[in-house]
């Protein structure tokens, strides 16, 4: 009688175990995180698909990675890390004849190219959108985050939120003197150096004056570089530019702008 009753009590006990055993597999899988990507090795979520974007910008359209040379046809682009002609001495993008940002950014970048025009002067870009992949390449040499951005945090540009930028004259094509050129990683590019011929500081002045009157902040050390504060609410991604240059990869609005 004794053993009937301990084998009935290891069926209920298996039946239990057997029951409970679903629940905890689905508990398991809910907690990875859903959608093409996942968190890297510093625990950042980074975004490496379209599909993935797409559901970000179906939630929200700031979120859209806007093509800068159809919305701005006349901004000047010299888009280093697609040339040799960088720190790193190598090409970094594949070539590329434009750049995006997302949409917050390009509409600020709209107004300001407006506002410069008026004293016959206009934007040149050095970089935009950096994928997140890059970054981490240009981290090696440099190891220094007052002048290359840590991937531990990543950086502005996987945001789709930093410009790297000059001014130029309409009419001659030439940049005005900033007193250093891009990426250049001396106490020079900062903004408190002050050792500087005059037309020099009021170049710069104008540059940082004009992009923080639409939003965008200044980074200390590099008078080129300037993003939106709001750096959190956009996504790290890694996103190959070939992707985002495929004609389906958003509904943006094609504008022709006279400017």
């Amino acid at each position: 009688m004794n053993k009937i009753i301990h084998r009935f009590q290891l069926n209920i006990i298996y039946s239990i175990v057997f029951l409970l055993t679903p629940v905890i597999v689905v508990s398991q899988t809910v907690t990875r995180p859903i959608g093409d990507s996942l968190l890297n090795k510093y625990g950042l979520r980074v975004l490496h698909s379209l599909n993935e974007l797409k559901r970000t910008v179906a939630k929200d359209g700031n979120n859209q990675m806007t093509d800068l040379k159809k919305q701005i046809p006349s901004l000047v682009l010299d888009l280093r890390y697609a040339g040799t002609n960088n720190f790193m001495k190598e090409k970094l993008y594949p070539p590329i004849t434009t750049t995006w940002l997302r949409k917050p950014a390009v509409d600020s970048l709209i107004k300001i190219q407006r506002q410069l025009k008026e004293m016959g002067l206009g934007l040149k870009i050095f970089d935009a959108y950096r994928p997140y992949s890059v970054t981490e390449k240009m981290w090696e040499p440099v190891q220094d985050d007052r002048y290359a951005a840590d991937p531990k945090k990543g950086s502005g540009h996987n945001r789709g939120i930093a410009v790297d930028l000059t001014i130029v004259n309409l009419k001659t094509g030439e940049e005005l003197n900033m007193g250093t050129g891009f990426d250049n990683f001396t106490d020079s590019a900062h903004h408190a150096f002050t050792n500087l011929p005059e037309e020099i500081l009021q170049n710069r002045l104008l540059l940082k004056k004009i992009m923080e009157q639409h939003g965008f902040r200044a980074l200390d050390t590099e008078w080129w570089h300037y993003s939106l504060p709001n750096a959190k609410d956009f996504d790290l991604l890694d996103i190959n530019f070939n992707d985002l240059n495929k004609k389906n990869t958003n509904n943006e609005r094609k504008f022709n702008r006279n400017f």
